[in-house]
């Protein structure tokens, strides 16, 4: 039944300058991008067809590719992982017992919404050395805790994990705000009816809420890992992918690739890559959340 009573061809007409429009944004610029990476190109001059070489090297003599593709996915697991749990624990606890938690819910959300080069300088100052008044070592030192101390940023050791810590307390906002809301959305007659036949609290999170907010949960999870994989602009901010390489990830070494040393192929066979692991964890993770909405519908 066509509820609009016009012909498909009419409707076709309507979304096909916005398919257009989109194919111009996403498709387009990917097909370029796959070509590029065919080819021994600096980005200004002549270029050269070199075929998959740019994969080959990628793949099997690049020092950095590999370190890079394997802190792009902790962080991802990371996020996954930690990030989205807690994000739900505190949704949960907002909409059991805050009566007005607005508030709460938006203050949260306040670092989503500041600016990355004000994230990454205001952290930049928290982690500097003690001579330079940086307030992490300086309240480890008055804690008694002095051994603990770093310089955070530029220890090839520790300075992806501060990064990481960065980065998840960004974001967790964005999460319980997505998750606060699938809660909400719940009707509370399923509550009531549950209160009833003695489901309460846990038991009532457990058989209610998560089968419920299932479908909500895979957004904050196609979200985070997607946004994990496209990491840069945090990265850029506080190390540049310094130091000695030790927190670039896969989006910063394309950009060092590509604009840095000049080697726009390579940078763009770097970018298919990219393009390609969002795609599969797209793939995966429906797939994955497809069995769930099965076993809870």
């Amino acid at each position: 039944m066509n509820v609009l009573k016009v012909s498909r061809w009419t409707i076709a007409a309507f979304v096909l300058p916005c398919l257009i429009f989109y194919a111009g944004l996403v498709f387009v610029p990917v097909l370029v991008s796959v070509y590029s990476s065919l080819l021994d190109w600096n980005g200004i001059g002549e270029s050269r067809f070199v075929g998959i070489d740019n994969y080959i090297r990628l793949f099997t003599a690049d020092p950095v590719f590999w370190p890079s593709v394997r802190r792009t996915l902790v962080l991802a697991v990371l996020s996954m992982g930690l990030q989205l749990p807690f994000a739900l624990f505190v949704a949960i606890l907002l909409n059991r017992f805050i009566r007005r938690p607005n508030f709460l819910v938006s203050s949260y959300f306040l670092p989503v919404i500041l600016s990355v080069v004000i994230i990454g300088q205001l952290w930049k100052t928290i982690y500097n050395p003690t001579s330079l008044g940086g307030m992490l070592n300086q309240l480890l030192t008055a804690i008694g805790a002095g051994d603990l101390t770093r310089a955070w940023l530029t220890d090839p050791d520790v300075a992806i994990y501060a990064i990481y810590f960065v980065a998840l307390w960004q974001y967790i906002g964005y999460h319980v705000l997505i998750q606060f809301t699938g809660i909400r959305n719940i009707p509370a007659d399923i509550y009531e009816a549950a209160r009833i036949d003695g489901a309460e609290g846990l038991k009532a999170d457990r058989y209610i809420t998560l089968p419920l907010i299932v479908p909500i949960f895979k957004i904050s999870m196609v979200l985070a890992f997607i946004g994990s994989l496209q990491s840069f602009d945090l990265i850029m901010v506080m190390t540049g992918g310094g130091p000695a390489h030790a927190t670039d990830v896969i989006s910063t070494h394309m950009y060092n690739m590509s604009f840095l040393s000049m080697k726009y192929g390579y940078g763009s066979a770097i970018a298919v890559f990219l393009v390609g692991l969002c795609l599969v964890a797209t793939l995966a993770i429906n797939f994955l959340f497809g069995k769930l909405d099965k076993r809870y519908s």
